[in-house]
């Protein structure tokens, strides 16, 4: 499959676009959404002043520390909204037309830090919703397989700098996606996942490193 299927001039720069047309969902990509200086200026707030932590997951009638960090924006359980996460929002919501109530924060610290193979769990209303993925820093490695129809390729995504991946409301019931680990030497990546969901309920276990 060609990466980038359309080009175009954007913000004095490339802004390069694929639509994955993938079998039972809609993914899209924006590579460059935000320009560099942009995406810098977001990463830099973002890494040194969002409220860090690392929190407990339950997996097979465990609690496991994520191997990641997370922060947790909007909704009844979130923190409340700041300007920038707002001015990003905005953006995405602006390109998408789609708008977003709640935005979960993860850091990947260095090559060590990923996510299983997963699909996103249904949000409290029982559907399914877009879910809009913006990357700030260095590049990592998004993994989409198909849950039953393996005679669909696996797609190896990366997702660079001021990137924006909108994945489809059927995205969750029909594929997973992962981040693997990495021995490459790799800096901090920021990833915000914009979401739709009226959820009471929290999205993690805090757990004793909950102040991390």
């Amino acid at each position: 499959m060609k990466l980038f299927a359309e080009t175009e001039l954007f913000d004095g720069g490339v802004k390069r676009y694929t639509d994955f047309a993938l079998p039972d969902t809609e993914l899209r990509l924006w590579q460059h959404f935000f320009d560099r200086q942009q995406a810098s200026n977001y990463y830099n707030i973002l890494l040194n002043e969002t409220p860090w932590q690392q929190r407990m997951r339950k997996m097979y009638d465990k609690l496991i520390p994520d191997p990641r960090l997370t922060a947790y924006y909007g909704g009844e359980n979130g923190y409340p909204w700041t300007p920038i996460l707002l001015e990003i929002k905005k953006a995405v919501e602006m390109v998408t037309e789609i708008r977003f109530d709640r935005v979960l924060l993860n850091l990947y610290r260095n090559g060590k830090d990923s996510v299983a193979w997963h699909s996103d769990n249904l949000p409290a209303d029982g559907k399914h919703h877009h879910i809009a993925s913006v990357t700030f820093g260095d590049t990592r490695i998004f993994k989409v397989r198909h849950k039953s129809k393996k005679e669909i390729p696996q797609i190896d995504i990366p997702l660079t700098h001021g990137s924006l991946l909108l994945m489809g409301e059927s995205m969750q019931e029909h594929y997973e996606h992962h981040i693997p680990k990495t021995a490459r030497a790799v800096g901090p990546r920021t990833n915000l996942t914009f979401r739709i969901s009226e959820s009471s309920k929290p999205v993690y276990f805090a757990g004793i490193n909950d102040n991390l």
